[in-house]
């Protein structure tokens, strides 16, 4: 049975985001593009998937500083032996990304996997802290 209901679906360019940073310079002379990136959350877990063609754990260096969790993916362009670019339609380049983290995430349990160019990073949910303060006369 399909529903009469009907969503916005917002379309995404099919070419690589550039990175367009604001007062950074870069340390490497190669390009920087976004990953595409999904977010995925249970009640334990929140699960960041992204893509990254060309990276694997060797150039991967991914960093959680004052609530700003930074990847940064480098890879190498692969020069064919006696072959000459006629024609591209893909660009090769390094990836930068950055995620601001609640205060809901367990920092010191973050996990990261890499495999065939896809980073798969899982941010635990800190358990929720509660307790009563006692008070005193006075």
């Amino acid at each position: 049975m399909m529903s009469n209901e009907t969503r916005d679906v917002q379309v995404q360019e099919t070419e690589k985001q550039e990175v367009m940073e604001s007062g950074a310079e870069r340390t490497r002379d190669q390009i920087a593009f976004v990953p595409r990136a999904d977010i995925y959350e249970t009640n334990e877990t929140i699960v960041v998937v992204a893509d990254m063609p060309g990276v694997d754990e060797n150039s991967l260096d991914i960093t959680l500083e004052n609530d700003v969790l930074t990847i940064n993916g480098y890879v190498e362009p692969v020069a064919l032996d006696d072959y000459r670019l006629a024609y591209a339609e893909y660009r090769v380049g390094d990836y930068h990304r950055r995620f601001t983290l609640s205060n809901q995430i367990d920092r010191e349990n973050i996990e990261a996997t890499v495999k065939d160019g896809v980073l798969r990073l899982h941010l635990p949910k800190a358990a929720p802290t509660t307790r009563k303060i006692a008070v005193k006369a006075g």
